[in-house]
C-alpha cells in the first residue's frame, strides 16, 4: 500500500502520468473511435455508444474489452480474439443503457468492501460504525459504493484505461479511489486504489466481482484452505475445511449445486477450463480469499478475487484479523488482478502480495 495527499494524490498521478499531455486530445479523439476490424492487429481507444451510455473499448491482437464509465467504471464485454472472431470470456453485457443493473455487467469493482456487512453495522477502535442498505432487494449494505457510482475517464490509450471516483462526501466511508484496466497480451490486469480520505481510521478492502461464462464442462481450479458456511442470510456462519467436492485442488467440474461462500487460505491463482472450446483462464490476485457463487441453470458463474471474506467486520478477531486493511486519513490500499487467456493449459501467472505503508 502506499500513501498519498488525501487533496491531490489521485489527480497528480492522472496529471504526471506519460500520457497525460495528451490525454485531452486522445479522449476528444474518442468520439471518432476506430474499433476492432477483420485484423488482429491493435486498434485505438475508442467510444462506443449503447443507447445513451458510451462504453470505452480497449483492444490488442488477442483481447478485446468494453468499459462503462457511468455504470460503476464496470466491464460490459471481455473477449478472446483468434482469427477475428470473438470468444466471450466473461458473460457479455445484454442490455448496456442507463438503467443497466450492476449484475447484468460482465464485472465490476467491489470497494470499499466486499460483500455484506451483517446488521449494517459495526465495530472499529470502540467506536460503532452504522452502514446504510443500499439495494432494494438486500437486507443488508453490499460491495460498497464503487459498483453504483459514476467513475469519471482521467486517462486512456490503445490498451489502457484509467478512471477515478471521488466520495470524499460518502458517509460513513469518504474516499477517493482509481481502478485501471490494462491489456498486456494476452492478459487483461485490473488494479484497484482505494485512499481513505475521511477523518477516522476505518477497515477497507478491494475485490472484483466477474461474471464468467459457464458450459456444461467448465472446470474450475482454485484450491483453498476453507471456507466459512453461510446461513440464510447468506451471513457466515462456521469456518470449516473445504469438503473433498469443492477443494478445486485441480481442475474440477463446478458443482451442479449453488455455493454462494467465501473460502479462506487461498494461493491467489486460479484457472477456468473450457474443455470443448479449448480455452483456460489463469487468474491471479494479491488476496488470500474468494467468494464462488454458482447460481444452478445459470450461464454463468462468478469467482470473486477478494481480500476478505464476507462481513469480516463483524467475525471474531475483527476485520483487520479477516484480511481487512485499517487505513487512517491519506493512507491508500492497491490490489491488482490478472486474467489470462490461454488456447491450452493451465499454468499460473504469477502475482504479487499486496503492500502497505505510511509515508
Amino acid at each position: 500500500m502506499t500513501v498519498a495527499n488525501p487533496v491531490s494524490a489521485f489527480s497528480q498521478n492522472a496529471q504526471n502520468s506519460p500520457g497525460a499531455q495528451s490525454r485531452r486530445s486522445r479522449l476528444a479523439a474518442a468520439a471518432n473511435p476506430v474499433l476492432a476490424g477483420p485484423s488482429t492487429s491493435a486498434v485505438a481507444v475508442g467510444e462506443t455508444s449503447a443507447g445513451d451510455v458510451a462504453c470505452v473499448t480497449l483492444a490488442n491482437a488477442q483481447l478485446r474489452l468494453d468499459v462503462a464509465p457511468t455504470l460503476g467504471g464496470g466491464i460490459t464485454r471481455f473477449d478472446w480474439r483468434d482469427d477475428g472472431a470473438l470468444t466471450p470470456i466473461f458473460r457479455r453485457c445484454r442490455h448496456v443503457a442507463a438503467d443497466t443493473q450492476p449484475n447484468e455487467l460482465a464485472c465490476y469493482p467491489l470497494l470499499p468492501y466486499s460483500n455484506r456487512i451483517g446488521g449494517g453495522h459495526f465495530n472499529v477502535a470502540g467506536r460503532r460504525v452504522d452502514v446504510a442498505r443500499n439495494c432494494a432487494d438486500e437486507p443488508f449494505p453490499i460491495h460498497g459504493d464503487g459498483w453504483q457510482s459514476a467513475w469519471q475517464v482521467a486517462d486512456s490509450d490503445r490498451e489502457y484505461v484509467r478512471l477515478t471516483l471521488d466520495r470524499r462526501d460518502g458517509k460513513p466511508y469518504a474516499f477517493r479511489a482509481a481502478q485501471t484496466y490494462k491489456l498486456d497480451g494476452p492478459s487483461l490486469v485490473i488494479t484497484l486504489e482505494i485512499e481513505n480520505a475521511g477523518r477516522e481510521a476505518l477497515p477497507f478492502g478491494l475485490g472484483v466481482h466477474p461474471f464468467f461464462v459457464r458450459d456444461a464442462d467448465t472446470e474450475l481450479s482454485a484450491a483453498a484452505g476453507g471456507l466459512w458456511l453461510a446461513g440464510d442470510d447468506w451471513l457466515p456462519v462456521r469456518h470449516v475445511q473445504a469438503p473433498p467436492a469443492w477443494q478445486f485442488g485441480v481442475a474440477y467440474p463446478l458443482p451442479e449445486t449453488i455455493v454462494n461462500h467465501a473460502f479462506t487460505g487461498w494461493s491467489g491463482q486460479a484457472a477456468v477450463v473450457w474443455p470443448k472450446r479449448r480455452l483456460s483462464l489463469n487468474i491471479a490476485a494479491d488476496t488470500d480469499y474468494y467468494v464462488l457463487y454458482t447460481p444452478p441453470g445459470e450461464d454463468f458463474f462468478c469467482f470473486e478475487p477478494v481480500d476478505h471474506p464476507i462481513n469480516a467486520m463483524n467475525l471474531a478477531g475483527g476485520a483487520c484479523e479477516n484480511g481487512m486493511t485499517l487505513l487512517g486519513r491519506g493512507e491508500r490500499l492497491t490490489r491488482s488482478f490478472r486474467f489470462t487467456v490461454e488456447r491450452t493449459g493451465l499454468r499460473s501467472m504469477p502475482g504479487a502480495r499486496g503492500t502497505r505503508r505510511r509515508q
